[in-house]
């Protein structure tokens, strides 16, 4: 049992430099789980063009980061703003939000899951500009979505000379559950 974590330790650890400790893409690690290194990453920025304010708004609103800078395994949706997991695996999620101060506003972002509020980028600057972010590592099944909120009454600022509202989320690696052979 120590064995098996200190490889799965080890396994997530070089995971995240890209660098394998077995041979080739796909490995058992004691006959109970099999990682996988599959190709995943996103990240984009609010507009494509201009510079603008998003909201405030008077109910939840879900944000569409129109500028992609990389989509690899297109699993990110620049058209609904939503990302969908193409494989069970662990992923990692950033977002980083600014907006000009304002006395009734604040500025922010929630990463949400499947409908599930996860976690929140929040300042509340009475002037001037104010920036805030989060992120989080969440496991994913096939299918389960994770995208951006703009919070009721929130306000954020973007301009595509600076790309100051980013989201991106990239997959450190495939989890599946093997199941024992018979005989062994």
């Amino acid at each position: 049992r120590e064995r098996f974590l200190v490889m799965l330790l080890m396994f997530v650890i070089l995971s995240q430099y890209h660098i394998s400790p077995v041979p080739g893409p796909s490995a058992a690690v004691k006959g109970l789980f099999s990682f996988t290194v599959s190709k995943v990453a996103f990240s984009a920025s609010l507009l494509t063009s201009g510079s603008g304010y998003i909201g405030p708004f008077n109910t939840h609103t879900n944000l569409i980061f129109r500028n992609v800078f990389e989509n690899i395994g297109n699993a990110y949706n620049p058209h609904t703003g939503i990302f969908t997991a193409p494989v069970r695996g662990v992923y990692h999620f950033e977002f980083y939000m600014y907006g000009h101060g304002h006395p009734s506003h604040g500025s922010g972002a929630g990463l949400v899951k499947n409908g599930q509020h996860i976690c929140l980028a929040f300042e509340s600057p009475p002037s001037n500009g104010a920036a805030s972010s989060n992120g989080a590592t969440l496991l994913l099944e096939v299918g389960d979505v994770v995208f951006l909120r703009l919070m009721v009454s929130y306000r954020i600022q973007d301009n595509t000379a600076f790309h100051h509202n980013t989201f991106s989320g990239h997959l450190l690696f495939t989890i599946s559950v093997l199941t024992k052979r018979k005989g062994r």
